[in-house]
């Protein structure tokens, strides 16, 4: 017997559940791609991502996910023999680097572990070690999904600069994009990449570039015209913002999630309400810990993210517990996944991105703890309970002092 015959709960680190109405606006006939109306909402979109980035800086969309916009940022700032840093805090970091590999770049690697931070130590002294200067580009995730370490990016940028170093700083933003808080120009990001499907709650398919005007003056000749930024970020004609045929309802659904976030939540609140919804879930699996193996990857929280919580469990209790959340629940949860010196059936991810309020996750909560029950895996009580006094707190706050005020204490701190 099954209890999930509802409305599946997706609560993986992407695609996130994506809202009824981003749907009902990609279900429209195709568009005149020449001229008109999607001219006119595409450069709308441009404008709009520039202000979820925070940046005056030039975007370029793409067809394509995440993986794809490691391979449009590499090519666009480093040629094959030149040099690139990379900064691992899990895996992701890890494929952007063998990506930048394959293309004949030069690879140097910092590793700050699976349960860490950057220390920005550590990133000055090795810039202050490449004397030549040969380093074109510091590369760093700022949410990296498998262990959900969120790196400080100012700290990067401020150690890039005690090191008096030229490098450009790079930013994997996939999984953060309008869930953490970030500030491109202002924290001296010279390139961030993302996707759709995370933070801005629309089906994969689309990627994207952020290059500040550094980054496009210091760029490599990219050898591909496909990945190409240059024609993309300053078209003369329209196509050549997609190198062709523009994804005409990838377009029609994002437009609608960029008027959720930025016209009607406001992303200042977007931000607060992820970061709530992140200190809720710590809250139930301390509780969860309490009694059993159950523990938050990351333990210091300012170095959590506020999209996905990465949960370690006993050896093979991961498994059971997604297998029964999903057959039994409705509710899938995010794999662990594979890192060297990582068990990753000990691991399970919960995902708090993009379309989600206080139902859903003390829903996701609630059926973790039931699956825990149902499988006898040993666990402390209270987890719902403790999640939602995280909520209610933040609520009471904001009713004192105004969605500002819970604002800047909890996203901006």
């Amino acid at each position: 017997m099954s209890f999930s015959y509802g409305r599946a709960i997706r609560a993986i680190p992407g695609p996130s559940m994506i809202p009824d109405r981003v749907l009902n606006a990609m279900h429209q006939a195709a568009p005149n791609i020449y001229e008109g109306e999607l001219v006119e909402l595409t450069g709308t979109v441009r404008s709009d991502l520039r202000r979820v980035a925070r940046t005056e800086g030039a975007v370029a969309i793409y067809i394509g996910n995440g993986h794809a916009m490691w391979e449009a940022s590499l090519a666009n700032m480093a040629r094959p023999g030149e040099r690139i840093l990379v900064l691992l805090t899990g895996r992701f970091g890890r494929g952007w680097a063998e990506t930048a590999r394959r293309l004949g770049i030069e690879v140097e690697t910092i590793d700050f572990g699976f349960r860490g931070a950057v220390e920005p130590g550590r990133i000055e002294d090795h810039l202050r070690a490449d004397a030549d200067r040969r380093i074109r580009a510091v590369l760093t995730t700022q949410t990296d999904t498998a262990s959900s370490a969120l790196t400080d990016i100012r700290a990067v940028r401020a150690a890039i600069d005690a090191a008096g170093h030229p490098a450009l700083l790079a930013v994997d933003c996939v999984a953060s994009l309008a869930a953490d808080r970030f500030e491109m120009d202002a924290w001296g990001v010279d390139v961030m990449i993302s996707a759709c499907q995370k933070g801005l709650m629309t089906p994969p398919g689309l990627g994207f570039t952020f290059q500040s005007d550094k980054a496009m003056a210091e760029g490599v000749p990219c050898p591909s015209p496909y990945w190409d930024w240059r024609p993309r970020s300053k078209p003369g004609l329209f196509y050549e913002l997609f190198h062709g045929t523009a994804p005409t309802h990838h377009l029609f659904g994002l437009r609608e999630a960029l008027d959720m976030i930025l016209l009607e939540e406001g992303l200042g609140n977007v931000w607060a309400r992820h970061a709530v919804f992140a200190r809720a879930v710590a809250a139930a699996v301390e509780a969860w810990g309490r009694a059993g193996a159950l523990e938050l990857n990351i333990p210091a929280a300012p170095a959590r993210s506020y999209a996905v919580t990465t949960i370690r469990t006993g050896p093979g209790e991961a498994g059971r517990i997604r297998a029964w959340c999903e057959e039994i629940a409705g509710v899938t949860l995010g794999i662990g996944l594979e890192t060297p010196g990582v068990d990753p059936s000990s691991m399970f991810r919960i995902a708090h991105m993009g379309h989600l309020n206080p139902p859903t996750l003390l829903g996701t909560l609630a059926t973790v703890e039931t699956a825990l029950d149902a499988l006898g895996i040993a666990h402390g009580p209270g987890a719902v309970e403790a999640a939602s006094r995280v909520i209610a707190a933040a609520d009471r706050e904001r009713a004192r002092g105004g969605a500002e005020s819970v604002e800047r204490r909890i996203a901006i701190g």
